[in-house]
């Protein structure tokens, strides 16, 4: 990296991005409860499958990005970049974190990531444009995610204190960064037809592995998930309600004049960095 940016006058002296910060995070994940989201452990299962697939996923998402990062010439876009891999990296670290505290004897997380390992090194060797092209998809599907958690506050409101910083930092971040991936597929390709194609195959893919990894979870703490049934059946209930809300938005991506930035989420995002700043006491979102 240090090479590219001696060779390439673009990533010299280069200033902010306007709308992407890069934050650290300051938590404590060793005092998130286990059925940290609306006391549900269906839900909770969910979003603790998701996490740990985030360590392994945005480090592929940066290198996507970073294979064709020399080609692009427009000096706001690398700024932007640059932002996205800064955030991205703090993302990997923040639920490498959060994942290591789960490591427990009942609930374990290990034999699943070394499978996503193993698939992250087929995805790797596939042609840079298709690799774009499937980070620009997932990065479609954390944005929607993120702006869900951001619209819905009196779900939030059930949330630990630390698992509300870790959840509500990272849907912050995936929205400010939501365009990158697809503005520099954009550039480079702007191959609209592979862009749905690989839409529909990281679709099925996604949904597969939330519903296993979730499954897979669930079953490891059967014996305290089980019997709390009206927790289940909340989470179900505000899965099915997720899925339907979101469901045209995630249309809106096989659009032909599709942009990220289409979904406006300026007030959400207001109301949470304050949110943060002056209840949480989070440095980083005090101006």
């Amino acid at each position: 990296m240090n090479d590219l940016m001696t060779a390439n006058p673009l990533y010299r002296n280069r200033p902010k991005a306007t709308g992407i910060t890069v934050r650290k995070l300051d938590f404590n994940p060793e005092k998130i409860s286990r059925y940290y989201f609306a006391r549900s452990p269906l839900m909770s299962h969910f979003l603790t499958a998701l996490s740990s697939t985030f360590p392994v996923g945005e480090q592929f998402f940066v290198h996507s990005v970073r294979n064709v990062r020399d080609q692009i010439t427009d000096p706001v876009l690398q700024t932007q970049i640059a932002a996205f891999i800064g955030q991205e990296a703090m993302h990997s670290k923040a639920h490498t974190e959060f994942n290591q505290a789960w490591r427990k004897d009942d609930y374990q997380l290990d034999n699943f990531q070394a499978w996503l390992e193993r698939q992250n090194k087929h995805v790797r060797n596939l042609p840079p444009k298709v690799q774009l092209a499937i980070t620009s998809a997932f990065e479609h599907f954390t944005a929607l995610l993120g702006g869900y958690i951001l619209k819905h506050p009196e779900v939030l409101s059930t949330l630990d204190e630390d698992a509300m910083k870790l959840w509500v930092w990272h849907a912050i971040e995936e929205i400010e960064h939501r365009s990158v991936a697809f503005d520099v597929y954009q550039q480079l390709y702007a191959d609209q037809r592979l862009r749905r194609r690989v839409m529909k195959r990281v679709t099925g893919g996604f949904f597969s592995l939330a519903v296993y990894s979730t499954g897979r979870l669930f079953m490891q703490d059967k014996w305290k998930s089980l019997p709390q049934i009206k927790g289940n059946l909340f989470g179900a209930y505000l899965l099915v309600k997720m899925l339907v809300q979101l469901f045209p938005e995630y249309l809106s991506y096989y659009k032909k004049d599709f942009h990220p930035e289409q979904n406006d989420y300026s007030i959400e995002l207001e109301y949470w960095k304050k949110h943060l700043a002056q209840d949480y006491q989070m440095t980083d979102f005090q101006y």
